[in-house]
């Protein structure tokens, strides 16, 4: 019995010796396979064992077998436990380890996945020089043009030079086109939706340039703002920042009351229609940064609009995209800067109607600063302009206030000249005159007045004054009455009536068609016959301002009657300019 009982426990023991060794070489062969890795915490080292140990184990277990059955027994219950307990744990680690090492071949995979489609693309017969083939595949041979669509987002429009008649302006221009050659998957495939280009990596991009462009430059910070976008399907897609100084004729005719329109025309340089054919794109072609409409320093953009503008030449015929820019200038500048100072100078130049004729020196010098203070500011605005052939709004509306300041200036020209006339005529009159020839003053308004001489005789009809009334003298007064002349009789003479009516003494005055006469005793006044006048002439008499002027032209001094005519006449003349220019120019 002792016998078959260490017999039993000896095979038992060899079999769970033989399970160790078939379970450590399995572990050998999955370090072989998976590679050798060794990372602490992930996978326990596996070791494979030596044929000295295995020997060593297996005498062991004999010299075990030798001792009793219950300590035998005993003893291979424990190491069967701790055997399965161990195994247990190896499996689970094993398959944890493996599911590791699969991702991490996985991520591997797809970082690399990008490159290495590319190089494929790019490094397989694929040159950048040569154009892709069109879309159109009823047509043979290169099926047609490449279709490029274009948008682009206007960032910032400013510099607006009318001088040189360019502007500036900062935009995002994107293209898009197909090249079946970039093509690398399939729509609902494991690869990525597009892949993007970086530095070097060169493809085939249409030659567009902008034709009415002086200078342009592509923004390099921090990096180049350039993106290239390869999409699985052959799309690509083109985006890039530039600057542009494009040239933009400028009419000036309504200055500064203008709206000018600015234009950005792309082509191709060297493909023609046959090769390349550029489309807008359906939605948005043109879109503005929000706020970028008025946030122009002198204008305004109204309206943002596409067109196409292809082009002849004599190397052929080239599609071309246009891109118009409404500008509307802003007034409110030039309302503070130009026109209400002007205006100003103008009103001041009239000062000088109300002067009298006598302060030479403060109506000259008024005169004189007004004209050449408009002169200074109409050479501020015109410094601003191109020295263009057409007369623009601007310089009409100096040239007439120019006019009407030196008008005033010579307003008092005519005024000095008329007064020195008269003043010199009396003089004249003065010494020539004999007999009781008289010069006076009027005795309100201290008018100088000439007396006639008594005793002059003049036979027939007297055309001025006759034989019967050359010793009366006329005096312009101002009775309550108006439009009443008073004679005052000299006492010296008496003469019979002219009209058959003793004591009384009339005379007819030529031009106005009235009779006056006066006793010898006291003075008679008599109101002026007035001529019959149609209703529409006693309409604009009845005006204020003709009235006015009316009413001033009856006075005996011609110099202070250009002073009154002008103070009405100036400003009727200006406010008459200011609407019929604002009706043509206004807005």
């Amino acid at each position: 019995m002792a016998l078959i009982s260490s017999g039993s426990g000896k095979s038992a023991k060899s079999s769970m010796s033989a399970r160790a060794r078939q379970q450590k070489r399995l572990n050998k062969g999955l370090g072989r396979q998976f590679g050798t890795i060794k990372r602490p915490g992930l996978i326990p080292e596996i070791k494979p064992a030596d044929e000295n140990e295995e020997q060593e184990a297996e005498e062991g277990d004999e010299e075990e077998g030798e001792e009793g059955e219950e300590g035998e027994e005993g003893g291979e219950g424990e190491e069967e436990y701790e055997y399965v307990e161990e195994e247990e744990e190896e499996t689970v680690v094993d398959e944890e380890e493996k599911a590791r090492i699969e991702k991490q071949k996985l991520l591997a995979a797809s970082t690399t996945s990008d490159t290495e489609i590319i190089n494929n693309l790019l490094n397989k017969g694929y040159d950048w020089r040569v154009r892709p083939p069109g879309t159109n595949l009823s047509l043979s041979g290169s099926h047609g043009p490449v279709v490029v669509s274009v948008n682009m987002l206007i960032r910032s429009i400013s510099k607006i030079d009318d001088v040189n008649m360019e502007y500036s302006v900062q935009l995002t221009f994107r293209e898009s086109w197909v090249d079946g050659r970039l093509a690398y998957g399939l729509p609902r495939d494991n690869k990525p939706d597009f892949l993007i280009l970086t530095a070097g990596q060169q493809i085939w991009m249409p030659d567009s340039f902008f034709q009415n462009e002086k200078q342009a430059q592509k923004h390099m910070i921090d990096k180049p703002n350039v993106l290239i976008r390869v999409h699985k399907d052959g799309q690509i897609l083109y985006s890039v920042r530039i600057s542009l100084v494009l040239s933009c004729p400028m009419h000036l005719h309504e200055y500064p009351l203008d709206t000018q329109t600015c234009l950005i025309d792309l082509a191709s340089y060297a493909y023609t229609m046959d090769d390349i054919e550029y489309r807008w794109k359906e939605t948005e072609p043109v879109q503005l940064k929000p706020g970028l409409e008025s946030s122009l320093p002198s204008f305004q953009l109204q309206n943002s609009s596409t067109t196409y503008c292809t082009s002849k030449t004599n190397t052929g015929t080239y599609s071309c995209l246009r891109t118009v820019l409404t500008l509307q200038r802003q007034f409110s500048y030039y309302l503070l800067q130009l026109y209400i100072p002007s205006s100003m100078l103008v009103v001041v130049s009239w000062v000088s109607f109300w002067l009298d004729r006598n302060a030479v020196p403060a109506r000259v010098t008024l005169g004189v600063t007004t004209l050449l203070t408009i002169t200074t500011q109409a050479s501020g605005i015109n410094a601003k302009l191109p020295p263009v052939s057409y007369v623009k709004a601007v310089d009409l509306w100096i040239g007439a206030c120019m006019t009407f300041i030196f008008s005033a200036l010579l307003e008092f020209a005519a005024v000095t000249y008329i007064s020195s006339r008269k003043f010199y005529k009396k003089s004249a009159e003065k010494s020539s005159t004999t007999g009781n020839a008289l010069l006076t003053t009027h005795p309100m308004t201290n008018t100088p007045l000439l007396l006639p001489p008594l005793g002059s005789q003049v036979g027939g009809t007297s055309s001025t004054l006759g034989a019967s009334c050359s010793d009366e003298v006329w005096v312009k007064q101002r009775p309550s009455v108006p439009n009443q002349v008073m004679v005052v009789r000299t006492p010296t003479l008496s003469t019979p009536g002219a009209f058959g009516i003793p004591g009384i003494h009339g005379v007819g005055v030529p031009g106005i068609g009235v009779t006056v006469v006066g006793s010898e005793r006291d003075p008679m006044i008599l109101p002026l016959r007035k001529e019959k006048s149609s209703t529409l002439g006693s309409c604009f008499r009845a005006l204020p301002p003709f009235s006015y002027i009316i009413r001033h032209l009856e006075l005996a001094d011609s110099a202070k009657k250009v002073d009154y005519v002008s103070r009405i006449l100036f400003p009727m003349c200006f406010i008459v300019f200011n609407i019929a220019y604002w009706s043509k120019f206004g807005r």
